[in-house]
């Protein structure tokens, strides 16, 4: 390493993204820095330092020895910056400062809305920094403070509650709804051959729901995948096929009508935390806050409101 040079937390950074990912354009991603920059500063590191970090392989970039060594160090270093940063938190003594949210789009559409907007009123001096993912942030590198999520088993490193079950359900169109009654009549509870069905695309292939409706219902007769709920459901809507959906996005969505019994996968919704950040005030006025709201919604996630077309 030139001794005139220092080698910065960034590098160590950059260093270890492309050391997780295997991918230059993946770790720009996560690092939000443009492609060829990433490119540039890693020749730059190998200058300074006069080894080799990465040789190009065909799965992606593998990590030479030294470039092992620096990424161990640098995933070290960000477990010791996560845990101080989670520890001078939990400190807080006002609810005020950046408070991260993450949730997945379903979720946000369907009735986060009003929660945050609650939040606001009761706390403006809180800044809302909301992350619409499907990716499991890791709350210990503080990538999020609070997580809205479905989960069958939340981590061992979090800490929450629970606020109620997530049942799914078969919806199809309002137009469909004789075809449902003579598949009943005929003893096809499941309307396995009654139209076509839609299941879900490979990024919630392997979730129990699509694997249900995979099991339950002939090759022959799925007529497209959705990677997304909310597209699901409007396919649903348009005809193109019987579906399962959550029951807080099927009941909700305009068009739709839900037959047969409640599916339980033992999918829950959970409000959840890191333990070194649970008495953090802004974390606390929020877990306290949108548990209480969203318990409110219970019935409306449990499926015990009327379906709005059925």
């Amino acid at each position: 390493m030139a001794t005139n040079n220092e080698f910065s937390w960034d590098d160590l950074r950059l260093v270890l993204a492309i050391a997780r990912s295997g991918s230059m354009v993946r770790a720009a991603e996560i690092l939000v820095i443009n492609h060829s920059t990433i490119f540039r500063r890693l020749n730059a590191i190998e200058d300074q330092l006069g080894y080799k970090l990465f040789e190009r392989a065909r799965a992606g970039y593998e990590a030479t020895p030294a470039g092992r060594d620096i990424a161990a160090l640098a995933a070290r270093m960000e477990q010791e910056i996560g845990d101080l940063r989670r520890t001078l938190a939990g400190r807080d003594e006002s609810p005020s400062g950046l408070l991260r949210i993450t949730t997945n789009d379903t979720f946000a559409v369907h009735f986060m809305g009003p929660v945050l907007a609650s939040f606001h009123t009761a706390y403006p001096n809180i800044e809302l920094d909301v992350i619409v993912s499907h990716e499991a942030l890791n709350l210990s590198r503080r990538d999020a403070d609070v997580a809205v999520r479905a989960t069958i088993e939340p981590p061992d490193t979090l800490v929450g509650r629970r606020i109620c079950a997530m049942p799914w359900a078969r919806y199809a169109a309002v137009g469909w709804r004789s075809k449902i009654e003579q598949a009943a009549a005929q003893g096809d509870l499941n309307c396995c051959n009654a139209f076509d069905w839609l299941a879900l695309g490979e990024r919630l292939a392997g979730i129990r729901a699509n694997r249900w409706l995979e099991n339950e219902i002939r090759s022959s007769r799925i007529a497209g995948r959705f990677d997304n709920l909310l597209a699901l459901a409007n396919a649903i809507a348009m005809q193109i096929g019987a579906g399962i959906l959550p029951c807080f996005i099927g009941d909700r969505t305009a068009g739709l009508m839900r037959f047969g019994e409640l599916m339980d996968f033992n999918y829950s919704l959970w409000l959840l935390t890191h333990a070194d950040l649970r008495n953090a005030a802004r974390v606390r006025a929020f877990m306290d806050h949108a548990g209480a709201e969203l318990s409110r919604l219970r019935p409306l996630i449990e499926g015990r409101e009327p379906a709005a077309a059925a």
